[in-house]
């Protein structure tokens, strides 16, 4: 039996390994709370083509689901651009590098805390 998440920054922490396990680049991780009321944690990172951002998304999907995680919603899927995956308190932006630069959405939210990632996630090439 897979063990549940005990808060939505240990399934945030989870989703960015599992990202950078597809070598997702340059992962960031907002904490909003008492920022916003639509979620505690936006995970933000990027792909380097419509295919690796898919990829990305699909990997997290799988792996959520198999702790008993389901989306409550995914767009963007089919085009690969900007991927975001609804898990309620953690909401994903996996975008290609030009999308996430013109939304900027670290510079949106610039109030919001950057909580650490382990050691190795935001290496190129890692």
């Amino acid at each position: 039996m897979v063990k549940e998440f005990r808060n939505g920054k240990e399934k945030a922490l989870f989703c960015a390994e599992v990202a950078r396990e597809k070598k997702a680049l340059r992962p960031v991780l907002l904490e909003l709370k008492g920022l916003s009321t639509v979620t505690d944690y936006f995970l933000i990172c990027s792909g380097r083509s419509d295919r690796q951002v898919q990829a990305i998304a699909r990997e997290i999907e799988e792996k959520m689901a198999e702790r008993g995680e389901r989306p409550m919603g995914i767009e963007g899927m089919a085009e690969g651009r900007w991927v975001l995956l609804d898990y309620d308190d953690l909401v994903i932006h996996i975008f290609q590098e030009p999308v996430r630069e013109y939304y900027d959405l670290e510079g949106l939210w610039v109030d919001a805390p950057r909580v650490p990632l382990p050691e190795g996630h935001g290496e190129e090439g890692d």
